[in-house]
């Protein structure tokens, strides 16, 4: 395994999966503003790297994915409107640049993810949690409004009653609640939580990279275009048949042996 340290966030590479930890144990891995400035860059490196084909984001030590936002900034950071706008604009970019990232991503959650780690998790592609984590916005008990892009996030993963229900109550919600109302994919106890994450990490990693990432490009077209008007699958996706990774894929099954998919 190699390790590359940054002050804030740590890059873990171990074969072609990444790990991205939030590295602020002190406060429960609060995300402050120079986190949400690093995370763009960090996530162009993951993307440009080849052997990466999965990405973990956890954070450091099992006390919290992240606790959220640091609030002792705020008087710093987000006391105006003008200064809470640039704010937004930094968190947006650090939760798109995940978002949007074509490799596949899994948040794994131990203890606490509430407002800004809740919505890092609510964009990653996959959320696995450890039975005790919890996880809530609690905007309301701060005067805050969330921005537009964390709503949409939240309502398609749990549907607008339950996204209500996390905005207004404010409260952080019990992991077998988070996976009843649809925001966490799994629950584990805490002590099978890394395992079954990277295990899942590896799985994936050793499916074929196109593949995977033409999966979450056609979830991302049905999410903003339902009705599928003026998409063309074929012509977005058709291409696939000709890779070597078809080939292979194909050559391997007939040949009943594990395939090696090379990502073209």
């Amino acid at each position: 395994m190699t390790t590359t340290t940054e002050p804030i966030l740590l890059v873990r590479t171990d074969g072609h999966v990444a790990t991205v930890v939030l590295n602020r144990p002190h406060v429960r891995n609060a995300m402050n503003y120079e986190m949400l400035q690093q995370m763009p860059e960090v996530i162009g490196q993951l993307e440009g790297d080849p052997a990466v084909r999965a990405v973990v984001f956890r954070g450091a030590g099992e006390q919290a994915f992240a606790a959220g936002a640091d609030i002792s900034e705020f008087t710093q950071r987000r006391s105006t409107p003008e200064l809470a706008k640039h704010y937004n604009e930094v968190s947006e970019r650090a939760a798109a640049a995940v978002e949007h990232m074509r490799k596949p991503t899994i948040a794994m959650i131990f203890g606490f993810a509430m407002g800004g780690g809740c919505q890092l998790a609510a964009v990653c592609d996959l959320r696995f949690a450890a039975d005790t984590a919890r996880m809530g916005v609690p905007a309301a008990k701060l005067g805050l409004a969330i921005g537009l892009g964390y709503s949409r996030r939240l309502t398609q993963l749990v549907g607008p009653g339950f996204a209500k229900e996390i905005l207004f109550t404010g409260r952080a919600f019990t992991a077998q609640e988070c996976y009843d109302m649809g925001l966490v994919n799994r629950v584990l106890p805490a002590a099978e939580l890394e395992t079954y994450t990277y295990k899942a990490a590896q799985q994936i990693a050793e499916n074929a990279p196109l593949s995977i990432e033409s999966a979450k490009r056609s979830i991302d077209i049905v999410l903003t275009n339902p009705s599928l008007e003026g998409v063309d699958g074929h012509a977005l996706f058709g291409w696939i048949f000709g890779s070597a990774d078809f080939a292979e894929g194909t050559r391997a099954f007939l040949e009943k042996r594990k395939p090696v998919f090379q990502g073209r």
